[in-house]
């Protein structure tokens, strides 16, 4: 775990504490953990807690593109996928078990069915429509949409480099190449957002930051 004054820790932060007015939630005691690891991942839990894996900042190289992140992670939790997920193992997990035993499918088989009839569409409905929310969070927060699909390319860039993923039927995620098309499509709707936040003083400051910077990111 990275420390607090660690400038990769410090720049996670200034992303989400610009995240945090349109998520709504700033009753939280929002905490940023950084784990030194080269997984390219990051994720939210319940409480406000935003963990980042430093191999996911040299894709997520921007502010953009790493509010595009954590306002995707953090739209699982707006939504309540968790509590969604364990709803549908209560209701249908144990009838669909019980046809798999009636059908004599080995058990390999039966987890495997359910894998694949159940947690994978559930988990790629809630994947998109955690993109979707999120795409909208950091638009409304004044972060450029724009930076969404540059980030979905360097992911696939990713994806290829370390010999491909499996196909999208056997993932609960969606594939970047699908996100990009999704992403693409609600482009008007998420400028509209940026429009609508009267975002020019802040993505001004966000010109002069990376002026001054030289164009090199801050991690």
């Amino acid at each position: 775990m990275l420390p607090d004054w660690d400038s990769r820790t410090r720049a996670v932060r200034n992303v989400l504490q610009r995240l945090i007015p349109a998520v709504g939630m700033d009753d939280l005691k929002w905490e940023v953990h950084v784990i030194d690891s080269e997984e390219p991942n990051a994720f939210v839990i319940p409480g406000g807690k935003v963990f980042v894996f430093t191999g996911l900042l040299p894709i997520a190289n921007t502010q953009s593109r790493l509010a595009t992140v954590l306002a995707h992670e953090i739209a699982h939790v707006l939504a309540r996928h968790t509590a969604e997920r364990a709803s549908t193992s209560y209701a249908l997990y144990m009838p669909l078990l019980g046809l798999c035993y009636l059908l004599g499918l080995p058990d390999i088989v039966s987890r495997l069915s359910i894998d694949l009839v159940l947690d994978k569409p559930g988990s790629r409905t809630q994947e998109a429509e955690a993109d979707y929310i999120g795409m909208m969070l950091m638009a409304q927060a004044c972060f450029d949409p724009d930076e969404a699909v540059e980030l979905w390319l360097r992911m696939e860039r990713e994806e290829k480099r370390r010999g491909g993923t499996p196909p999208q039927f056997l993932s609960t995620h969606p594939s970047s190449h699908n996100r990009l098309e999704k992403v693409r499509e609600w482009m008007p709707e998420a400028k509209q957002k940026q429009a609508e936040s009267n975002c020019g003083s802040t993505l001004g400051l966000a010109q002069e930051f990376r002026r001054i910077l030289g164009g090199h990111s801050p991690w």
